[in-house]
């Protein structure tokens, strides 16, 4: 009985300290057409086709990942938000694609001000997080098959397509404009335990090995 409470407490406190994953996000360096952004993330190429109203690139504009309420539309269930000024703004509805040069996985997608959009992917995605961001606060309400959604007020938020992706398309509707960018979640970058994660795991090896040495003596 012991023993199963230890290797329970060191399980939980591997959990607590693996809840969030880190992403990295796109770097959109250049934009050789109107209809085409280019950038690269985790050292992977990435272009961006489809109509957009402006595009954000390395080194100017307007930081729209930042708010001044408390960033929870960004920082849920991952460790870093978006930093920086990059964003592909959208305002004409229609047929995009985000294509990567080599097969990724763990692909997440955040958005800017997705009011009243719906949209369809061309797989499935789960929520990372809602709140509130830039212009305000919102949600999505998701399709059946989360495969698409629509905004509910002022929609900022993370997404994640699992599996490998090497093309994404999706299609929206038209509005005044609604951005995103697209990230990577970084494979085997464990997240720093808390301080309690820690004294749940050393607590729970102490238990292991307390409930070892008993079997070893009963034995003898």
């Amino acid at each position: 009985m012991m023993k199963k409470i230890a290797v329970a407490a060191v399980l939980a406190a591997s959990a607590s300290s693996a809840q969030a994953a880190t992403v990295l996000w796109a770097d959109w360096t250049v934009q050789p057409a109107a209809n085409l952004v280019v950038g690269n993330v985790a050292g992977v190429g990435v272009t961006y086709t489809g109509p957009r109203l402006f595009a954000q690139i390395t080194g100017g504009g307007t930081d729209y990942w930042v708010t001044d309420n408390s960033p929870t539309s960004y920082t849920q269930g991952i460790v870093n938000r978006p930093v920086g000024t990059d964003i592909i703004a959208l305002n004409a509805g229609g047929l995009k694609t985000i294509t990567f040069a080599s097969p990724v996985t763990d692909v997440f997608m955040a958005l800017t001000s997705w009011n009243g959009v719906t949209v369809t992917f061309d797989r499935p995605f789960t929520v990372v997080s809602t709140g509130a961001g830039f212009w305000g606060n919102g949600s999505l309400a998701p399709n059946v098959g989360n495969t698409g959604f629509t905004g509910v007020g002022e929609l900022h938020g993370v997404i994640k397509f699992s599996g490998a992706v090497t093309s994404l398309t999706f299609t929206d509707t038209s509005e005044n404009w609604h951005g995103f960018t697209i990230g990577i979640g970084q494979p085997g970058v464990a997240v720093v335990p808390e301080p309690q994660s820690w004294a749940m795991l050393i607590a729970g090896f102490g238990l292991v090995g307390a409930a070892m040495r008993r079997r070893r003596t009963v034995v003898a």
